[in-house]
C-alpha cells in the first residue's frame, strides 16, 4: 500500500534518508559494493555484520553504513558536499564502534584484545569537481605538522559521479545505476520543476532497466527522498553562494552568519531532520539551535 512507504520513510529516517543508503541497506547490494572496492569475491551476505550506530551523535547517520566482514571494519559515508573534516568525524565514530565492540572485553588485562581492522571510504557525488580518488588524513588537520604523527586516520574518497571511476562502476552495477539516476535528476531539474524532474528520471530509469526493481518497489519513497535530497543539496549550495556574495558586500562573517541562520530556519520548517542532523550540517550547538527555534 502506498501509505506504508511513507511510514517506512518516517520510521527509518535516521539511516535511510538518502537513496544511496536505501540501496545499500540491502545486504546483497552491500556485499557487491564491498567486493567491487576490494577486489574480493564473497558471495554470502550473511557474512556481513552490520553495526551502524543509529543514535551516534557525531555523524549524520542517514548517510552511513558500518559493517564487519572477515574481521575488517568498513565505514562507508556518502557525501554530496566535500568536507576535509571527515577524518575527525570518522575518528569520533570509530571510537564509538570500538567502544561497543569491546564492551564485554577486559581492556585492563594482560592479553591483547583483537579489533577488526578499519577502512574508511567516502562516496562523493557532489557537483564540485573532485578527482576519481583522494586520500584525506587526520594529520592534515593538526595545528602543528608532524612528520610521524602519533595519531593518524586515513579515509579514501571515491568520486561516484557519472563518468568517474569507470572500473569500479563496471564492477558494481548498482553503483553505476545510482550515478546515472542522480545525473538525470540533476539534468532534468535544471529545466523543469523538481518533482517533475524526479518523476521523469524514475520513469525513464525503470523503462531502461536502471535501478528498475528498486525504483519500482519503492517508487513513492524514492521520489520523496530524491526531492528532499536534491532540494537540500541545491539549497545548501545557494546558501553558500549567497553568503559569500553578502559577505563581500557587507562583511564576510556577517554574510556567512546570515546564510547559516536562513539554512537552519528552512531545515526547522521542513520538519524532516532531527536537531542532531541540523547541528551536523550547520556546525551550530544545541543552545544556538534552540535560540533559532524561537524565531
Amino acid at each position: 500500500m502506498e501509505e506504508s512507504n511513507i511510514d517506512v520513510l518516517t520510521a527509518n529516517r535516521m539511516y535511510k534518508f538518502r537513496i544511496f543508503a536505501m540501496l545499500f541497506s540491502d545486504r546483497n547490494e552491500l556485499l557487491k559494493l564491498y567486493n567491487a572496492i576490494n577486489g574480493t569475491s564473497y558471495d554470502d551476505p550473511d557474512l556481513l555484520q552490520v553495526n551502524t550506530l543509529e543514535n551516534a551523535v557525531y555523524m549524520s547517520m542517514q548517510n552511513d553504513v558500518s559493517f564487519i566482514i572477515d574481521m575488517r571494519l568498513n565505514l562507508y559515508e556518502h557525501q554530496s558536499t566535500y568536507s576535509p573534516n571527515l577524518p575527525v568525524r570518522y575518528l569520533l565514530y570509530v571510537a564509538d564502534v570500538y567502544s561497543d565492540y569491546t564492551k564485554d572485553m577486559n581492556l585492563y588485562g594482560t592479553k591483547a584484545v583483537k579489533l577488526p581492522t578499519p577502512r574508511f571510504v567516502i562516496f562523493y557525488n557532489g557537483q564540485a569537481e573532485q578527482p576519481d580518488r583522494k586520500e584525506l588524513k587526520l594529520s592534515e588537520l593538526f595545528s602543528i605538522p608532524d612528520a610521524d604523527p602519533s595519531l593518524e586516520l586515513k579515509a579514501v574518497m571515491l568520486n561516484i559521479n557519472k563518468g568517474h571511476n569507470r572500473k569500479l562502476m563496471e564492477t558494481c552495477r548498482t553503483l553505476q545505476d545510482y550515478a546515472e539516476y542522480t545525473f538525470r535528476v540533476r539534468e532534468y531539474a535544471a529545466e523543469m520543476p523538481l518533482d517533475l524532474a524526479v518523476e521523469q528520471a524514475i520513469t525513464e530509469c525503470i523503462s531502461e532497466g536502471i535501478l528498475a526493481d528498486f525504483l519500482r518497489k519503492n517508487r513513492a519513497e524514492a521520489k520523496k527522498v530524491s526531492i528532499y535530497e536534491y532540494d537540500e543539496e541545491r539549497h545548501m549550495r545557494q546558501t553558500r553562494e549567497e553568503g559569500m556574495e553578502e559577505g563581500y558586500a557587507n562583511g564576510f562573517s556577517q554574510g556567512i552568519e546570515q546564510g547559516i541562520t536562513q539554512t537552519v530556519i528552512n531545515l526547522l520548517k521542513s520538519g524532516l531532520l532531527t536537531d542532531i542532523q541540523i547541528r551536523e550540517i550547520t556546525g551550530l550547538d544545541q543552545e544556538q539551535l534552540d535560540e533559532l527555534k524561537k524565531r
